[in-house]
């Protein structure tokens, strides 16, 4: 018998709930780190151009990558935020936010599934910026991809495990 948040990638009952570990992890992230409330949207979100992207791999009992995407100005509040600096001063730590959001939001959720806390490493952040651009990932396989409100901002968080 396996225990209540032990998940198999593949298997479409236990992944799914993999969905509910993710917002919660984004959550918890956001109200620590940054100081702010996320809500989930539900619903489809108006098209939206990302031009900042973390992104953190994940390898061991559960290979893949996490990504987190925001327009600038939503990762220069976070960095604000974050970082107790003016609106003014942000732009230069957007990156290191970013990124530090993304693998805070990968350790939370591995953490959120008994038994994966030391069987799966995180790599370091990797950020991109830029208005023209598409992330095609290799990790063939499940995804899960969760769009929050951010002060009044659309930011996606997504999940893609290699089976």
């Amino acid at each position: 018998m396996s225990a209540p948040n032990q998940i198999v990638p593949g298997e479409t009952s236990s992944f799914e709930s993999w969905r509910t570990l993710l917002k919660d992890a984004v959550k918890e992230v956001f109200s620590m780190m940054v100081g702010a409330e996320v809500t989930v949207l539900e619903t489809e979100p108006a098209v939206q151009t990302a031009d900042v992207t973390g992104m953190v791999g994940l390898a061991g009992a559960l290979c893949g990558v996490m990504s987190v995407r925001c327009t600038r100005n939503s990762a220069n509040k976070i960095a604000s935020q974050m970082l107790s600096v003016p609106i003014s001063e942000a732009a230069s730590h957007q990156s290191d936010a970013i990124g530090e959001i993304c693998n805070m939001v990968a350790g939370n959720f591995k953490a959120k599934i008994d038994g994966m806390q030391d069987k799966c490493m995180l790599s370091v952040p990797t950020v991109i910026t830029g208005e023209d651009y598409q992330l095609h990932s290799l990790a063939a396989g499940d995804r899960i991809e969760q769009a929050f409100v951010f002060d009044t901002e659309t930011l996606w968080i997504a999940l893609e495990i290699r089976n």
